[in-house]
């Protein structure tokens, strides 16, 4: 079976640094708050260009977090309107609804599945306080247009960077475009821990100093309490752990890329749709880095099953949009056409810095002999 993801040989290949890392941490006998995770903020904040890199405990609280850090300091208050695309993942809304905010959702570009900055525009009210673009599957949205939406009718810009970790356009990576950002190092992301993890980043040394203090019961200063917190920290051996697998990044986007590169050029199927990368062609790939591999069929059952019988694994991110969810009962008469033909369509093909070309070979020929 060709997996999905090899997550015990992706870690593998690091294993001698990761024990090492490991014991140092267990040795120190310092486990919260440490010089690890100071360390990492500091390598991730340098690597993702942005001033500030504040740990916390999921890529979810990163997300809720800064909405309520932006409460804290006043600019944002319930009721306030945060447009977010509405094909994400629930965690995207989850963190709107949980700070007592309104979502709006917008429909993608079916080409990119990224939030259609065209359609931004229309959906901006007198309300409208937040733009949270999904940086979706690993390719930046279209962050130069969103930004002059935002700036033009003085909006914050959070970026949900949780499959993003190095993309980048004209230089800028994920999570220095915006006012701030989510990021996730759930163990499968491109940057993942060994258990939950998450950060965000900021070039706001105000949202910065807030995001420390919620992440620690609302405290600046031990047992001064100067909000009403939560326990949300990136703990120490987490903390060492990505500082290891940060080095070795973008050797592993550089792998995914050439996956990708394979699937784009040798898929040949009319059955199948292709994701529509704006960068094919440039040397470099730097908008994308291919957390996932997502195409798009009208018969993905009947896909998914032949490929799982010649031995290859896949899975659907994600098989039920937001809007038709239990958890958003009051949304599920909406119409989002766009939305669902994607979240009907879609299946997510192996992708992974183990993974071996001849795998990936072996795939594109059986995608291509697939047939009804």
């Amino acid at each position: 079976m060709i997996p999905f993801l090899d997550l015990k040989s992706i870690n593998n290949q690091y294993r001698a640094e990761l024990i090492e890392a490991c014991t140092r941490v267990i040795d120190s006998g310092w486990y919260i708050g440490g010089k690890e995770l100071e360390t990492f903020e500091q390598n991730f904040a340098l690597y993702s260009g942005a001033k500030f890199a504040i740990g916390v405990a999921n890529g979810l609280d990163a997300l809720i977090l800064t909405l309520r850090a932006w409460k804290e300091l006043g600019k944002l208050k319930d009721g306030d309107e945060v447009i977010v695309p509405s094909n994400t993942y629930i965690a995207s809304i989850l963190a709107i609804t949980a700070n007592n905010l309104t979502p709006i959702l917008v429909e993608p570009d079916i080409n990119t599945y990224n939030i259609d900055p065209a359609k931004i525009e229309a959906a901006i009210t007198d309300k409208t306080k937040v733009i949270l673009p999904v940086h979706l599957y690993g390719q930046l949205a279209e962050m130069p247009a969103i930004m002059q939406i935002a700036k033009a009718h003085n909006l914050l810009v959070l970026e949900d960077s949780a499959q993003s970790h190095g993309a980048e356009i004209d230089g800028k990576k994920a999570g220095n475009w915006g006012d701030a950002a989510g990021f996730s190092f759930y163990p499968g992301k491109n940057l993942g821990a060994l258990g939950d993890a998450g950060a965000v980043t900021t070039n706001d040394e105000d949202l910065a100093l807030m995001l420390k203090a919620l992440r620690n019961y609302g405290s600046h200063e031990k047992y001064k309490n100067l909000v009403p917190g939560v326990n949300s920290r990136l703990d120490e051996i987490q903390a060492a752990m990505l500082d290891v697998k940060l080095k070795f990044l973008d050797h592993e986007v550089a792998h995914r890329r050439k996956i990708a590169d394979l699937y784009l050029k040798g898929i040949d199927n009319p059955l199948i749709q292709l994701p529509l990368d704006k960068s094919v062609g440039a040397e470099d790939y730097l908008s994308h880095v291919w957390h996932l591999f997502v195409i798009r069929t009208k018969h993905r059952e009947a896909l998914q099953k032949y490929l799982y019988e010649n031995s290859i694994q896949t899975l659907i991110h994600y098989p039920i949009p937001p809007h038709k969810q239990q958890a958003y009962k009051e949304w599920n008469d909406r119409n989002y056409p766009i939305s669902e033909k994607i979240h009907d369509e879609v299946i997510s093909l192996p992708i992974g810095p183990t993974m071996s070309l001849d795998q990936t070979n072996a795939i594109i020929d059986f995608i291509n002999n697939f047939s009804i």
